[in-house]
């Protein structure tokens, strides 16, 4: 599993267990602030959907807005990429990548 997210975020994700790294200095998470420039949110996106070791990438919906031609691209089923909201941002079904192409499939 890998994490892009704002601060809160990715703390409690690290607080439930899932961060790591590596014997290379790898993390399987990218804390995104203001400072954060949209390249570095891009390279850790596609280098998380590289690894081998990643099933599932959990991406602050905020967030996955600013990358949504990436993830839109994005056509494997590994990984599996799911939006979730942050503390300052609610969550929108109408943005959500996985819920538009459920709709298409079912011809909505």
């Amino acid at each position: 599993m890998a994490a892009i997210g704002d601060e809160d975020s990715i703390t409690g994700l690290l607080l439930a267990g899932i961060g790591h790294i590596d014997s290379h200095q790898k993390k399987n998470f990218l804390v995104v602030d203001a400072k954060t420039p949209l390249s570095a949110v891009e390279d850790a996106f596609q280098e998380f959907c590289k690894r081998k070791d990643i099933a599932i990438i959990l991406i602050n919906q905020h967030i996955a807005e600013e990358i949504r031609t990436l993830i839109d691209e994005h056509d494997q089923a590994f990984p599996t990429i799911l939006e979730i909201p942050s503390k300052d941002h609610p969550y929108d079904p109408e943005k959500d990548s996985v819920l538009k192409r459920v709709r298409r499939l079912f011809g909505e």
